[in-house]
């Protein structure tokens, strides 16, 4: 198994995340956590794997100085585009993670690294290098695909073959991750480097809503839900993703 980039799926991935409630909820969920953490003054951030660039460039129009890594260059061609249409400057870099230590000599206030793990070949590997790049007194924003919510739905649809395989890896043109992660196991590897701050769940109700239940949810909705119970103790575990804003240790 090998990191997976976006090389030819960029068009798909923006529709399919970023075209309705999912990425609408998604984004929401993560603005207003780290609204509620950073403070009121210009921060240098680094997003890895920026993708199409809607965080960053939200952090931009902020007054955040941003850097956007990202390794697919149709991606990073549309947050160029998304920044300029903006009227945001930033400063973009094409490459993976692994080559981040040599191009980037000082470390980040914030660090985002937003739906990147469950897409490497070795999750844990990136964890250092996180730690490297960001500040002894900084932040790093983590979000990760949940394979507790994997689980429960594949368990909901009834798909105990699938269960009983226990694989939950995503075919190869899917857009489901081909490492969804467990959050016990994520938690003891990033023990002596980071401590958790604070905890959140991404769409804890909305993929495990019926269909026609979604499509008739107004997104004001849908959104005021999603946030009010991101931390609910017992919904927060069944988010899709899980957003934890971690500092080092």
């Amino acid at each position: 198994m090998s990191d997976r980039h976006f090389d030819q799926l960029a068009t798909r991935f923006a529709e399919k995340i970023y075209g309705g409630a999912k990425g609408a909820i998604r984004l929401a969920v993560l603005q207003a956590d780290l609204a509620e953490t950073l403070p009121d003054r210009p921060l240098r951030v680094l997003d890895i794997g920026a993708g199409l660039g809607h965080m960053s460039l939200w952090l931009a129009q902020r007054g955040h100085d941003v850097t956007l890594a990202e390794p697919a260059e149709p991606m990073l061609e549309g947050a160029r585009q998304r920044f300029a249409e903006a009227g945001q400057s930033a400063t973009f870099i094409q490459a993976p993670w692994q080559e981040l230590l040599g191009q980037l000599t000082e470390p980040y206030d914030l660090v985002l690294c937003h739906a990147v793990l469950e897409w490497l070949a070795e999750p844990h590997a990136i964890l250092p290098v996180l730690h490297q790049l960001t500040k002894k007194d900084g932040w790093l924003s983590l979000a990760f695909y949940n394979r507790d919510a994997l689980i429960y739905r594949n368990l909901l649809k009834g798909h105990f073959r699938k269960m009983r395989k226990n694989d939950m890896a995503g075919e190869k043109q899917s857009l489901t991750p081909q490492q969804p992660l467990d959050p016990r196991e994520l938690a003891a590897q990033l023990e002596g480097l980071w401590q958790v701050e604070t905890q959140s769940g991404v769409r804890v109700f909305h993929d495990y809503m019926p269909v026609e239940f979604q499509a008739r949810a107004e997104l004001v909705d849908l959104l005021e839900m999603e946030l009010a119970h991101r931390r609910h103790p017992s919904f927060a575990g069944l988010g899709r993703y899980l957003h934890w804003i971690c500092r080092p240790v």
